[in-house]
């Protein structure tokens, strides 16, 4: 059967048909991968097949060269560079004559296949020619084959990363590409093209922005193609603006008060999708403030890679009227649409930006309009003044907000209760939960919240949660930040009067018929959790009487009959909160005093947690694994009696690479259990080395994992001291490997470092516990061929200059471990080590005093170490 009714019948409405095509296509894909593709690639150049039938196999051929999945993805674009050359070249001459298409869906699946190929070949210096036979004929092309090499060229800078482009085409690419801006191509498909293609290309602008007169060319073009007659150029165009914001803000100073005005023209009349990105480029410039602020506490000196321009400050008294203007733009419905953005949400949302960019400084800026609209007959004036009101809560001090607070509260109290607008009351119950985030707390010095008024505050959050579910659902989450603000406040919190009734009505909430809407029930359970987490000893007997109540719930949902797929969404919904809340609670009983009361329990609770093994959900075995975690912590060595049982979910859950964060969970649950059972768990330690030893080395487990499984392996270590004596010799190569990379690791990026810096914490966390469980055993002198590369690893990371407190701390206990451990054995090489005395050093003079206290203890060693 040739391909072409092969795709066609892959689309067909009859089951029977459809399955049998897509089996005999992935038949034709095993057997013979090399004409399979050339077919696709021939089926989606050929001009007189069916429409249906060269789209999906463009599709088809996408998906044969990448995948979400790391380790899928290594495997198609190996299978990809095995082609012989012959087959190679014949798809690619089939996908370039694709782009003169007339078919519009045709050409732009051929520019993402193009773009998919150069990812895996250019890298590899493959296709060569590529970018040089796009761009040879550009000008003289017609307008649509135009269209699509510029498109082709936008998502090729999206896949190829800019360091494998040379800079001459680089500069080809991005003339090209402004030339198709300019507003001298007459042709509105070219322009949207172009406009597109230089967005995913400003990565690759590094030098050309450097250039003064390049830079001005490019911003030029970008703020005129900002007034184009079509809406979706002007959108791209805005979107370009964003990301310059982002990208290049040291180089935007020259160009800040016209971007101004193009940004409030499109907000203040143009289409809101435009309006949209005009505001998000003012949200861009904030987060880069708020960004060089933060680290550089405002201060610049010549540390700081970019200075801060105060763009924000700058810009106020015109910003601020702007972003008011549209906080009365509100949609009818919006609070009931969970996904819902429009301008009124998106001004709010910078407003908050720019208060946190310029703290006090906003206050006087917005105060007028609140007091002018906050009690104004049109629910729009009043909703939006309340809006404003809790956008600018985060950024300004507590001293320059608190008379204002002070004098809103009764207010809002009265509006919640009272107001005839849902949108007023779930603005102003959402404004209280930032009063109360913000501004209230053990940090806060004159307390917002005081014995005059508490009382008032529970009822009306009560009185509000039986209000719809989108009101009741910032009630929810007000009274969470009112319990957390409690948190370390000792045994007479404010709360315990109200403790039982605030209990009861959250209950009540989650039993809501609508509960489901607005995250309702959700909001109540994470209320509930932290109102038990911040409970006090005169509350625990109400919170003992909650356990039988949240058991019961939970297996109520365990009994359900058959459900519809909905149904049993929403219910392994409910079980990962009654799980949690379980969890909350075991945390909270499982010490002294209550500890014995509430262990009666614990039988039915794991119980419960194994048969929530058996449903299939991820977010609740994640759950129910965390609640075991605290369960094994709360119950010690009686813990043991439920291993039998509970051992093989332990494996699955080591075994789920699929849902690596149910992986993550239960790698620490096991470090839990070795805590509360020491030496009792040695009879599992050979299942569960071997499947951590098999997640190390698989290519499948997402990276995020493996730092927690080092760590695991110090916690294994420690419960069984000497009896680790076998694993040694797989755990520490992998060790030894793993340091390796980590050292020179560092530097690529934010996020490449924070996970090279978990990595190396968790590496350390292995060697500290190795040390420790073997320390006065006769088998010490297994570890003594270690400590060289030990030595050299902690040296390494010195040198590198970016190790976080954390790893600081770890890294000078494992100096110390080292010491008192082998004694005398390493005492000469710590005496050798290049960095070992200028980092004890630092770490002595540190300013964090457990880093200060472990140096100190690891001093002790190394004297005693050396003197011996």
């Amino acid at each position: 059967m040739e391909v072409t009714q092969l795709l066609i019948n892959a689309q067909s409405i009859d089951g029977t048909v459809r399955k049998h095509a897509e089996e005999s296509l992935k038949q034709f894909q095993e057997q013979n991968l090399a004409g399979f593709l050339l077919s696709l690639a021939g089926e989606l150049a050929n001009d007189d097949k069916p429409v249906d039938s060269r789209k999906l196999a463009g599709l088809v051929l996408k998906n044969a060269l990448d995948a979400k999945e790391q380790h899928r993805k290594y495997e198609l674009v190996q299978r990809w560079l095995s082609l012989d050359m012959s087959t190679k070249s014949q798809i690619r001459a089939f996908l370039l004559k694709t782009l003169s298409s007339p078919v519009p869906d045709v050409r732009s699946t051929a520019s993402q296949v193009i773009a998919k190929v150069a990812g895996i070949e250019l890298p590899q210096k493959q296709w060569p020619e590529l970018i040089g036979s796009l761009l040879s004929n550009i000008h003289q092309l017609p307008a649509h084959v135009k269209q699509a090499t510029l498109e082709t060229l936008g998502y090729l800078c999206e896949e190829v990363s800019p360091d494998v482009v040379e800079q001459e085409h680089v500069n080809k690419i991005l003339t090209a590409v402004v030339q198709g801006m300019n507003a001298a191509e007459g042709n509105n498909d070219v322009r949207l093209a172009a406009t597109r293609a230089l967005y995913m290309a400003l990565g690759f602008a590094q030098a050309n922005f450097n250039n003064d007169m390049e830079r001005d060319y490019i911003m030029r073009v970008v703020c005129e193609a900002t007034l184009s007659p079509e809406v979706k150029i002007r959108q791209a165009a805005f979107e370009c603006l964003v990301s310059i914001a982002s990208t290049y803000y040291e180089k935007l100073a020259h160009y800040m008060q016209d971007i101004f005005n193009i940004t409030a023209k499109a907000v203040r009349e143009d289409d809101e999708s435009v309006a949209l990105q005009a505001i998000e480029f003012w949200s861009s410039i904030c987060d880069e403030e708020i960004d060089i602020l933060e680290e550089y506490g405002g201060e610049f000196t010549g540390e700081s890679d970019v200075p801060c321009f105060y763009f924000t400050k700058q810009a106020l008294p015109a910003l601020v009227p702007l972003l008011l203007e549209t906080l009365l733009k509100q949609e009818e419905d919006q609070d009931l649409d969970e996904g819902a953005w429009n301008i009124a949400m998106a001004g709010g949302t910078c407003l908050g930006l720019v208060a946190r960019a310029v703290g006090d400084d906003i206050v006087p800026h917005v105060m007028p309009f609140i007091e002018e609209k906050i009690s104004k007959p049109d629910w729009r004036e009043r909703e939006a003044a309340t809006y404003a009101f809790g956008s600018i809560l985060e950024g300004p001090s507590a001293d320059k907000l608190m008379t204002i607070v002070n004098a809103a509260l009764t207010f809002m109290l009265n509006a919640l209760t009272k107001d005839p607008s849902n949108h007023v009351k779930d603005t102003t119950a959402w404004t209280l939960g930032r009063i109360f985030e913000f501004l209230h707390g053990s940090t806060i010095e004159t307390p917002i919240i005081t014995q005059a008024n508490c009382q008032q505050i529970i009822t009306v959050l009560i009185q509000t949660m039986k209000d719809a579910p989108n009101v009741a659902e910032k009630a929810c989450g007000a009274l969470y930040f009112l319990a957390q603000g409690y948190e370390d406040i000792g045994p007479n919190s404010p709360l315990t009067p109200f403790f039982q009734e605030i209990i009861q009505s959250l209950l009540a909430v989650a039993h809501r018929e609508d509960a489901t809407e607005s995250r309702l029930r959700t909001a109540a359970y994470e209320a509930l959790n932290e109102v038990v987490r911040c409970s006090t000893d005169e509350t625990s007997t109400v919170v003992l009487q909650l356990v039988p109540v949240i058991m019961l719930e939970l297996h109520n949902t365990l009994e359900g009959e058959k459900l519809s797929s909905d149904e049993r969404e929403k219910q392994n919904e409910l079980q990962g909160l009654l799980c949690g809340c379980l969890q909350v609670i075991i945390q909270k009983l499982g010490s002294e005093p209550t500890k014995y009361v509430f262990m009666q329990y614990a039988d039915q609770m794991m119980g419960l947690f194994l048969r929530v093994f058996g449903c299939r959900s991820a977010t609740a075995h994640e759950e129910a694994m965390l609640a075991i975690g605290a369960l094994a912590y709360a119950a010690g060595p009686d813990f043991a009696k439920y291993m039998p049982e509970f051992y093989k979910y332990l494996e699955m859950g080591l075994q789920n690479f699929e849902e690596y964060q149910v992986c993550a969970v239960t790698v620490g649950v096991v470090g839990d259990i070795c805590r509360a059972l020491e030496d009792k768990i040695l009879p599992y330690c050979d299942g569960i080395m071997t499947q951590l030893l098999k997640d190390l080395s698989s290519n499948q487990l997402h990276r995020s994992v493996k730092p927690p499984i080092f760590s695991c392996f110090g916690d294994i270590a420690l419960a069984i001291g000497e009896n680790f004596e076998k694993y040694i010799a797989y755990s520490m190569p992998m060790l030894q490997s793993a340091a390796e990379l980590s050292a020179h690791a560092s530097g690529a990026d934010d996020e490449m470092t924070e996970y090279t810096n978990s990595l190396r914490n968790g590496i350390l966390e292995a060697y500290s516990g190795i040390f420790q469980g073997f320390k006065n055993s006769p088998k010490t002198q297994l570890l003594i061929p270690y400590a060289p590369h030990i030595l050299q690893f902690l040296d390494s990371i010195y040198m590198e200059k970016d190790m976080d407190e954390v790893v600081m701390k770890t890294a000078i206990g494992v100096l110390g471990d080292l010491a008192d451990t082998l004694g005398s054995h390493v005492g000469g090489l710590i005496q050798q080590s290049v960095s070992s005395k200028d980092f004890l050093n630092e770490c002595l003079s540190s300013e964090d005093h457990t880093i200060k206290e472990a140096a100190e203890w690891a001093k002790h060693a190394i004297t005693r170490a050396i003197s011996v």
